[in-house]
């Protein structure tokens, strides 16, 4: 975070940081002897690689032939879902996990945060009648889904230890009864002989395993406890096993199914694109102004607000207490009351902004959360992904901002190093983790669709060529004028100071300041000093940050990281290569498609009347609101207005339990507001708005321009401000409408003759079995283009000779 927020930071980051790189042993994590400490400070594998709900969603990609079209599903799924959801249609590969679980054949699901995981092991036990078993590492996450199944009338339970004698008496009575069809309990209790002796007595057969990844060395959240389940499948050899996960990559996967013992699981993976997020990755300016600038757009709304230290997560708390906002801090640091306390506070909506360490969010399933906001960067791409997955989880629009700095980054380094050196493999730690924290850096430095980017580094595609729903694409940030030069500058200061100082140094002799530092050293009689007088110092700070991520300078690691120059700064100071700086633009602009879709035809004073009647409701009944209707039935409800049993039943997501239930009480409040605002009711629900497809973006007809010159793709990229990656998806698409006679510009006539060949071996065309036959020597993106022109050429490669 930026000095301005807390000076003398990094001489304290020791004491003041959640540093669970490795372990979750000082969160209280409910582990072992499952405490009540109801959090994770956890702190993942590879590169740019829940709920009960069932809203539709958009497509999945699954490694299973079972040929689901999105939602078509048997008569009793069907049955089942619409009565305790109130939903008619499944979300992407529901169908067939569920069939999986219905049918006792092994599995490994791995949804996104949002994608309804949680119902593909709670509809089964519905068909069949049986009790199946669940696997969870925390109580509020069972607590969580216990509440919600029993509000739709299904039969649930628990155990664990935050439980009395007589509740857990009162559930292993119902267990034997057989009056339960799922029941939730940690892996430490499912292999206790005492408990697997309780399921004996129903003949449990089927155990599903969530947050599976933690049983994976591999996985961001290892768990020890969760690898006595390997030894599950020796005791109930006949049992069948169920994995599910939100983020797991083919590694991780690979060994979950290991550790399990799976026999021939259907294994199925979903679309880690989330298309309701607005990702926006911005510079850290000025972090006090930003994070109020943020929270003041998201005013009544949920906010999880991430920071790296503790300290900072009070700071920033009570910043926001200052500029008139409800918040509370939240890290592993705080008596376990405390965090409970602020925990059930954000669940019953009684509390909207929490700045928190990660320790917070895993037991949290509040599933409104309009914001997350990360103060700091995240230590790895899937640690991003698992965090900005808690907004938007009721599948609306969600806004996800990450205030960068490579100093934050410099920190990870620090704290990556110091966690590493306690661990038996602490030269292969390190670098791991290092490997996943320079992934990380360049999704924050690079200039590319952040959709796209985050598909491709989980190794799935991405068509869109523009989202739509994130800060490159919306044209949010812009070039620095005279970006080049302003790198030159710079970059010359860094040489005449001997490439031995680090950023606060080289920034200051800039400006002109006068330090004792400068004064000792005689750089105030530099030719580069106050070369960039008046320019603001965190702007100017901001700017060397970005140059050290592109790779225009290298800076060192360690207490006193310094700037050195290296070819590519030595290109920039010939002339030789130019360089595009960014900066936001001073204000957001218009909502997007995505916003104004969400909210078309809503009434926003009945919705906010009706978000209160839920939170009354709420807290009678001692549950979450979110548990009882999610932000978008009650959207739906605002829209259309209903004050008939019949049409208020017809929503989806309002099972039958709740339409009995609350039908009346919403009827006359509907009736009362429309009445007094003079507005229709029973209101036909509108189709769909069906946007134009957008048309090529002005960087994308630069580079077909470019293209047609013949420039190549590292020119292109930089005069585009495009990611080399998404240049190859331009020149790709260029190639397809212009149909050049050869690709010379970009690719060695040798090199494409090897590709056309694997290719013409090659079935089905796939790229990776082409680029195994290559021995991957050659680019997936090599492949690509020399595809896109054999394609469009009818494979005559005849003019590349």
């Amino acid at each position: 975070m930026d000095t301005d927020l807390d000076t003398d930071l990094d001489t304290d980051l020791d004491t003041d940081l959640d540093t669970d790189l490795d372990t979750d042993a000082e969160t209280g994590a409910e582990t072992g002897a499952e405490t009540n400490a109801e959090s994770t400070d956890g702190i993942s594998e590879t590169g740019l690689e829940d709920r009960a709900d069932v809203a539709p969603s958009e497509g999945a990609q699954g490694r299973s032939s079972g040929g689901d079209e999105g939602g078509a599903i048997d008569t009793e799924i069907r049955d089942a879902v619409r009565r305790y959801w109130g939903y008619d249609r499944l979300r992407p590969l529901q169908a067939q996990a569920i069939r999986a679980g219905r049918e006792r054949r092994d599995s490994l699901v791995v949804l996104p945060t949002g994608g309804g995981k949680s119902l593909c092991y709670q509809v089964p036990p519905l068909v069949t009648g049986r009790t199946d078993v669940v696997v969870s590492p925390l109580i509020s996450l069972m607590k969580d889904q216990v509440d919600g199944l029993r509000s739709n009338g299904y039969p649930a339970a628990a155990l664990h230890s935050g439980m009395d004698v007589r509740e857990r008496m009162q559930v292993e009575e119902d267990v034997r009864a057989g009056r339960l069809r799922l029941l939730f309990a940690a892996p430490e209790r499912i292999m206790s002989g005492a408990f697997l002796d309780l399921l004996a007595t129903v003949n449990v057969k089927c155990f599903s395993i969530d947050e599976a990844h933690c049983i994976s060395h591999w996985g961001h959240d290892f768990r020890p406890e969760y690898r006595q389940l390997s030894r599950l499948r020796d005791r109930l050899p006949e049992a069948s096993l169920h994995a599910f996960t939100a983020t797991a990559t083919p590694r991780v996967r690979r060994d979950i199914a290991d550790q399990l013992a799976l026999k021939d699981p259907l294994e199925l993976v979903g679309r880690f694109d989330r298309p309701n997020l607005i990702y926006r990755i911005v510079p850290q300016i000025d972090v006090y102004a930003q994070v109020v600038e943020i929270v003041r757009r998201h005013d009544g709304e949920a906010v999880i607000i991430y920071c790296l230290s503790r300290r900072e997560t009070e700071q920033l708390a009570c910043l926001l207490n200052a500029n008139g906002f409800e918040a509370a801090h939240y890290h592993a640091g705080m008596a376990p009351a405390d965090r409970l306390r602020t925990q059930e506070a954000f669940a019953a909506e009684q509390l909207n902004v929490v700045v928190a360490t990660v320790a917070f969010g895993m037991g949290i399933d509040r599933s409104n959360v309009r914001c997350v906001l990360h103060a700091t960067v995240p230590k790895s791409i899937e640690h991003y992904q698992q965090e900005t997955g808690r907004a938007g989880r009721d599948g609306l629009e969600a806004e996800c901002v990450l205030l960068y700095s490579a100093g934050d980054v410099a920190r990870w380094q620090s704290l990556i190093a110091s966690s590493a050196a306690e661990s038996d493999d602490a030269e292969g730690i390190e670098a791991a983790q290092r490997e996943l924290l320079d992934k990380m850096r360049s999704l924050c430095g690079t200039a590319g669709c952040r959709h796209r980017m985050l598909s491709q580094y989980f190794g799935q595609p991405y068509e869109e060529d523009d989202c739509g729903a994130c800060d490159v694409c919306l044209d949010e940030v812009e070039g620095v004028e005279d970006g080049t030069l302003v790198a030159r500058k710079i970059l010359s200061c860094v040489a005449r100071t001997g490439q031995k100082f680090g950023v606060g140094h080289v920034v200051d002799v800039l400006l002109g300041a006068r330090t004792q530092s400068i004064l000792r050293y005689g750089h105030h009689e530099l030719s580069t000093y106050g070369l960039m007088a008046g320019a603001s110092k965190k702007h100017l700070v901001s700017l060397v940050h970005q140059l050290v991520d592109t790779g225009v300078v290298d800076r060192t690691e360690g207490q006193r990281p310094r700037l050195g120059l290296n070819d590519t700064s030595l290109e920039v100071l010939r002339g030789e290569r130019s360089v595009r700086l960014l900066q936001p633009k001073l204000a957001i602009g218009a909502p997007t498609a995505i916003e104004e879709d969400a909210w078309a035809g809503v009434d926003r004073g009945l919705f906010d009347r009706l978000c209160a009647l839920r939170r009354l409701w709420a807290t009678e009944r001692g549950v979450a609101p979110y548990i009882l209707f999610e932000d978008g039935t009650l959207r739906d409800l605002a829209r259309i207005r209903p004050t008939t049993g019949a049409f208020l039943r017809s929503l989806e997501g309002i099972g039958e339990r709740r339409a009995a239930e609350y039908a009346g009480d919403l009827a006359v409040e509907i009736n009362r507001y429309c009445g007094e605002h003079e507005l229709a009711t029973n209101v036909e629900m509108q189709a769909p708005i069906v946007r134009p497809e957008r048309k090529a973006t002005a960087q994308k007809q630069e580079a077909f321009r470019l293209f047609a010159q013949g420039r190549s793709i590292d020119e292109v990229s930089t005069e585009v401000g495009r990611a080399v990656r998404t240049t190859f998806d331009y020149l790709a698409e260029w190639i397809a409408k212009e149909v050049p006679g050869n690709l010379d510009p970009w690719i060695e006539r040798a090199a494409y003759a090897r590709i056309a060949e694997a290719a013409s071996t090659s079935e089905d065309g796939r790229l990776g079995p082409i680029y195994g036959a290559l021995g991957g020597k050659v680019s997936y993106d090599l492949i690509r283009i020399v595809l896109s022109h054999q394609r469009v050429t009818g494979g005559d490669a005849s003019d590349r000779r």
